[in-house]
């Protein structure tokens, strides 16, 4: 009597996406979240020492605890559904059918990759609104944050709250989709190299981690300018649009201000990338594995 087929842990791939982004976010945030403290004070307006210095690193931290897993797995979610329907015959529909085989895969991965980000963007920016104050000594910590964001209420009225919440909503998704944009596409075709050398049929955490590290910090140093804005909206007393804040900074700082904090960023994100692109990979291997 033959025995029954295996079947995987998760057998959805959408599930396996959700569990794997939720895992991959909350340990990336968390091992990392010094040096994004770090490089939040360095690209302050009020400068770093004044932003708090090398003085409690984990503040904020309390934000990043509750956002990171949601904002991860609706990134892989996203990002996984689009991949699979345009890899099932989708690209007709998204007009990629008629372009070059070699060419189809990589533009698939950016546009999933886009879509994912501006979706995960709905729980990343009031986190990060949150969790930057506090970094930055605005203040003490991602609960009083909030709170003095809810204070404003009876002021600037609901609609003032969400807007406040939603602060920089723009940049960062202008910043978040040319991020994607690179690292993602990199990413993947790393990995396709790497099964092809190999005749595998997936990588390991490792070797995805790896991968992840370099497409990350490529990505990090292209789009530090758009982070520096994306901080400064962020931690302004009040409201300032993108251009006239891209202007004053240049007339008072120069260009140079907007390559502060490229060091710590490349570093986070290039350690960023292997240890979220990998615990992304072994916890997708996992719920993939037979039961």
């Amino acid at each position: 009597m033959s025995s029954p087929p295996s079947t995987a842990k998760v057998e959805s791939p959408f599930a396996r996406a959700l569990l794997a982004g939720a895992i991959a976010g909350t340990t990336v945030d968390l091992s990392l979240y010094p040096i994004d403290t770090l490089k939040t004070r360095l690209q302050s307006s009020t400068g770093f020492y004044a932003s708090g210095g090398f003085r409690g690193i984990y503040a904020g931290v309390g934000s990043a605890v509750i956002g990171s897993a949601p904002g991860a797995a609706l990134f892989f979610v996203t990002y996984e559904s689009i991949k699979s329907l345009l890899k099932q015959g989708g690209e007709a529909d998204m007009g990629l059918a008629g372009l070059n085989g070699e060419w189809s895969e990589p533009l698939a991965h950016m546009l999933a990759a886009s879509v994912g980000e501006v979706a995960a963007c709905a729980v990343r920016v009031p986190t990060e609104v949150v969790k930057q104050r506090a970094q930055a000594v605005q203040q003490p910590s991602s609960l009083a944050a909030l709170r003095y964001i809810l204070s404003q209420r009876a002021e600037i009225g609901v609609m003032g709250v969400w807007r406040e919440m939603y602060r920089g909503w723009n940049i960062t998704v202008m910043r978040e989709v040319p991020f994607t944009v690179i690292q993602f596409p990199l990413w993947e075709a790393l990995k396709e190299w790497r099964r092809r050398k190999m005749g595998r049929e997936s990588v390991t955490a490792v070797e995805s981690g790896a991968f992840g590290s370099v497409a990350g910090a490529v990505a990090a140093g292209v789009t530090t300018p758009l982070d520096v804005l994306k901080t400064r909206l962020m931690l302004a007393r009040d409201k300032e649009a993108v251009v006239p804040l891209l202007v004053r900074t240049l007339r008072a700082s120069g260009p140079r201000a907007f390559f502060a904090g490229m060091g710590p960023r490349i570093l986070w994100i290039s350690a960023g990338g292997a240890v979220f692109l990998g615990s992304y990979q072994w916890a997708y291997n996992a719920l993939a594995e037979p039961r």
